[in-house]
């Protein structure tokens, strides 16, 4: 029992994918209106979508339409793709070097872009007698290749569902339609390039002409919602708004043009309400701009046909769809569509085409059945004896022109769909010359041929994938991995004057680098006369000049904003940024907070007013030093010099001329050498200076009692005890120098923000506690010998000089204590200006409290200069 059921099973599915051969008589009772025939060794299938039947409730007045209750509607335009079809199978049967010693044949039935008749010319093309029964192959000797079709995805997905059982190859010249559950072995070999590649070149093109506030009008189809799904999050992630998404109903068998009318007129008032929206993004199916031709146009109450008046809009229309229009709508204006950009399939000129397209004449074209149908809509006459009231009825004499035609009606130039079909034939062709070349299940014909006819012809698929070739103009064909064609778009400026001419302005090319996949000529763009020949504008806000940002209106999409000026700080270089940012730390704002200006490098220098003058009191005081130091060498022997300690004397002034010199050391770019010097130098010599006076001080007390009776201090006295105080003073301040050096010594830094638009260049303190330690152990030593100095004042001798030393430690802490604060506050250079101020400040005042007393006497008053004068006189 298993056995028998596993043999059935096996039969019927052999029976299902491998048809019988047997005689069949069975003849399906409805034939499609049109066809055309031509018979070969190899038969090729075609379904065109030729016409369509519609219904019309009224007649207009000054635009006559059709009222027949339901009419056949015929587009021009898709004649071409029938000849396109036939012109190449007439190449290949003349060329000797594809396929020799075969005649292919075709077989091109209409569709009418019905369901129910596509499913039916797909049958009659799998049986090519036109008689089938289902699962049998009636026909051995006119065996059918591959079928190419359909014009839109639709019909593309209802010739699958009969091609698929017996395995045909399907070639569609529009993008092949979603298959969720398509079989993966069985693809549409697609003869057009990849529709993601469209979408990236609308987008590029809306960037480039910075239109981010558009509207969409697609028909409402599933490929139309599948669309809207599509672009719009893709679109928005790039900054484009859409303003309106209008559908367009789907044409059905029976339709009201009254309806139709209406429909537009609700469109257009639409488009025409959205004042700032000048780019509409048209999506559908090949025939579907004679439906948006609807939109200029209305019915007034006199049933009369009105065109309306221009919208002024720019029109991108992808490649599916061509500018075509029905046979009544010949002599209607296409004023709405002037200017309009329109993305096609890339072609090329075909010799030959053009001789073969004038020389269609429908006495001659033998097994053509569109070509009367076709020359009566497209020339507005009606053949002899067509069944029709020939009363009143312009005859056709067959000698009318095709060159006459003027597009949408008619192109005698190749389409870029008839383009696609052209290379699909070839295709075909070089994809069955390698299956036979390769000897794929074939050893020798036999003379009838037979033997080739019997082959099962499905592994052509095999062939298709990997088929390359050069076409008639040199173009390369081939597939990519998902078996659509490699190639790009041409982009199209139709300029509708007195007549309809497409201007080339661009194009995407996939095989080109990143940076030229996308080329737009936009001096060759002739726009709308709406727009005085100057680039539209389409935004929904006007742009937000550089130096302000986008903020969001709360209810409105991205697009509508109000514009905000940058926060201080920060800018924006571009129009329309959603932030502002800060410069980097080398940069700072312009005024108008659009750019970055470099920051100029800042620190103390010669070269201007303050550190010349810095530095020319640096000089005074030095020079002064010097003078009185002098001036004490050569009274060196006097009393008041001798009074004074005179090596200490000489040691406070040298010194003294050191801190004024290491000021020096703060003017100028700082480098890591004056750095180090600045701080822990002038610290070292100050601490020298400071701890001389406190030995003189304290020299001066220890004197004072060592004169008294049975002291014992008379031993510490001398110049030891002065040597000793210094030495001391130096040797921790230099011990404190160490180790700031060890841990973490000064260094040249850059500050990049104290000072706006200015990079501050200056030493770093390094460890601050180490700085401050350093300061603060001066500051010891000056409150000590403030003291003892304080104390002394009144001491009994002749020179003392204890009540000086008090007054110039009182400015020296007086400095130094509004050192602290005033540091801290200042920035930039005039940190270093504080510190050097200080510097000269502490110092002069040591200088001038200390030795100015003494120079009057002894260079003005030299009678003083005697210690028993100024002894008697007190």
């Amino acid at each position: 029992m298993l056995i028998a059921i596993i043999v059935l099973l096996t039969l019927l599915q052999y029976m299902a994918y491998k048809p019988l051969t047997v005689k069949c008589s069975v003849k399906y009772p409805g034939q499609p209106l049109h066809k055309y025939h031509q018979n070969g060794d190899f038969i090729l299938g075609g379904i065109a979508s030729h016409g369509l039947f519609l219904s019309y409730a009224k007649d207009f007045r000054k635009n006559p339409l059709p009222s027949l209750p339901e009419e056949l509607i015929i587009l021009p335009m898709n004649y071409q793709h029938i000849l396109a079809l036939a012109f190449a199978v007439k190449e290949i049967n003349k060329n000797p070097q594809i396929l020799p010693n075969i005649t292919l044949g075709f077989h091109i039935y209409d569709n009418y872009y019905n369901a129910k008749m596509t499913f039916h010319s797909t049958m009659l093309l799998t049986y090519t007698l036109e008689r089938f029964f289902p699962n049998y192959d009636c026909n051995m000797q006119k065996k059918l290749l591959a079928v190419i079709g359909g014009l839109d995805s639709l019909t593309s997905l209802d010739m699958a569902i009969v091609l698929e059982i017996y395995k045909i190859p399907q070639l569609t010249y529009s993008p092949a339609p979603v298959m969720k559950d398509k079989f993966p072995g069985l693809p549409f070999y697609q003869m057009v390039p990849k529709e993601d590649l469209q979408y990236e070149g609308i987008l590029f093109l809306l960037l480039y002409f910075r239109w981010i506030w558009i509207g969409m009008v697609v028909m409402d189809t599933e490929n139309g919602e599948r669309f809207v799904q599509t672009v719009t999050p893709m679109f928005s992630q790039k900054g484009v708004c859409f303003a309106f998404i209008q559908k367009i109903p789907i044409p059905t068998f029976i339709m009201n043009i009254e309806w139709m009318l209406n429909q537009g007129n609700i469109i257009y008032d639409t488009l025409r309400d959205n004042n700032k929206v000048k780019v509409i993004l048209a999506y559908s199916e090949s025939y579907s701009l004679g439906f948006f031709r609807f939109i200029s146009y209305f019915s007034d109450e006199e049933t009369e046909c009105k065109q309306k008046k221009p919208l002024g809009k720019v029109w991108i229309t992808t490649a599916q769809m061509e500018l075509t229009s029905f046979g009544f709508q010949r002599d209607w204006d296409l004023d709405v569509f002037h200017g309009a950009i329109a993305f096609t399939f890339h072609s090329n000129h075909v010799p030959g085409f053009y001789e073969f397209m004038e020389n269609q004449i429908p006495s001659g074209a033998t097994g053509d059945g569109f070509i009367k149908t076709f020359w009566e809509k497209t020339f507005g006459c009606i053949f002899p004896g067509r069944g029709v009231n020939e009363i009143n009825v312009k005859h056709c004499t067959g000698a009318e022109k095709l060159k006459s035609l003027s597009p949408p009606n008619f192109e005698m130039d190749m389409t870029g769909h008839s383009y696609s079909i052209y290379n699909a034939v070839y295709a075909i062709a070089h994809a069955f010359q390698d299956m036979i070349t390769s000897g794929f299940k074939y050893k020798a014909m036999v003379d009838s041929g037979l033997q080739l006819h019997k082959q099962s012809f499905w592994q052509l698929h095999h062939f298709l994938r990997q088929v390359t070739f050069n076409n008639s103009v040199g173009y390369k064909i081939s597939f990519d991995q998902e078996v659509k064609l490699i190639a790009g778009f041409d982009i199209i400026n139709f300029i509708l004057s007195k007549k309809m001419t497409k201007v080339k302005i661009g194009r995407i090319d996939p095989l080109s680098s990143t940076d030229q996949s996308f080329f737009i000529e936009e001096d060759a763009i002739t726009w709308n006369s709406w727009f005085n020949q100057t680039r539209p504008v389409s935004i929904c806000t006007p742009s937000c000049y550089p130096g302000s940002r986008k903020q969001v209106m709360d209810g409105e999409p991205f697009c509508c904003y109000s514009c905000m000026s940058c926060p201080e700080g920060k800018i924006s270089e571009k129009e329309d940024l959603n932030h502002c940012y800060s410069c980097t730390e080398e940069k700072y704002p312009n005024e108008n907070q659009d750019s970055c200006i470099p920051k100029d490098i800042s620190f103390l220098s010669y070269k201007e007013p303050l550190g010349i003058t810095l530095a020319c009191f640096i000089l005074f005081c030095s020079t002064i030093t010097v003078l009185i130091l002098r001036i004490f060498l050569m009274h060196h022997n006097t009393p008041i010099v001798k009074a004074s300690n005179r090596d200490l004397t000489y040691m406070l002034l040298v010194t003294l001329l050191l801190c004024f010199l290491c000021a020096l050391l703060f003017i100028g770019q700082p480098n890591k050498v004056a750095c180090v010097l600045r701080h822990t130098g002038f610290n070292i010599i100050f601490s020298v200076t400071i701890s001389c006076v406190l030995a003189k001080t304290v020299t001066v007390v220890l004197a004072f009692i060592a004169t008294k009776p049975g002291s014992g201090i008379k031993k510490w006295v001398g110049k030891k005890l002065g040597y000793t105080f210094v030495l001391s003073g130096f040797l921790i301040q230099v011990g404190i120098c160490i180790i700031w050096l060890s841990i973490s010594p000064p260094i040249p830094n850059t500050d990049l923000h104290s000072e706006t638009g200015k990079i501050v260049l200056q030493c770093k303190e390094g460890s601050m506690v180490m700085f401050y330690c350093a300061k603060c152990y001066m500051g010891f030593l000056a409150m000590i010998s403030f003291i003892v100095a304080f104390f002394a004042r009144k001491l009994p001798d002749t020179f003392n000089e204890a009540k000086f030393i008090t007054f110039s430690m009182l400015v020296f802490c007086s400095v130094w204590l509004s050192f602290v604060p005033t540091y801290l506050s200042t920035k930039g250079k005039y940190t270093v200006a504080v510190e050097i101020f200080s510097m000269l400040a502490s110092s002069a005042g040591l200088l001038i409290c200390i030795f100015f007393p003494k120079c009057y006497i002894i260079v003005l008053r030299p009678a003083l200069n005697n210690r028993e004068l100024r002894r008697q006189r007190k």
